[in-house]
């Protein structure tokens, strides 16, 4: 099944078990807000119990999608590291560099005692 497609029918699944349970809790006679709120929750429930397979399939698109994405904009070489770790790095680094180059100067020019 395509990732779209896969996507589609699992999200389509779960508004149908909250539209399905909704409607219940409003014939009811439950307050309105009320019914949403537990809608929701029992709605996340059964798509726990009962959507195994199509969330795990959702879940596989996802990562391969990801995955795909990650190799395709980066280097080979360098794969085993993001862009978000080489900017911190480089941040460290520079900081680093300020302290020590701070700590040198103050070593360099003592303070006069008084």
């Amino acid at each position: 099944m395509k990732p779209g497609r896969t996507w589609l029918v699992y999200t389509l699944i779960r508004l149908g078990i909250f539209a399905v349970v909704l409607t219940v809790l409003l014939l009811l006679n439950i307050t309105a807000w009320i019914a949403a709120v537990l809608a929701a929750v029992i709605s996340l429930c059964i798509s726990i119990l009962v959507l195994r397979k199509p969330r795990d399939e959702a879940s596989k698109t996802l990562y391969e999608a990801r995955r795909n994405r990650g190799t395709a904009t980066r280097d080979p070489a360098t794969a085993t590291t993001s862009e978000d770790e080489d900017v911190e790095d480089r941040a460290v680094d520079a900081r680093d560099a300020d302290a020590d180059a701070a700590t040198q100067s103050a070593n360099d020019n003592p303070r006069p005692t008084p």
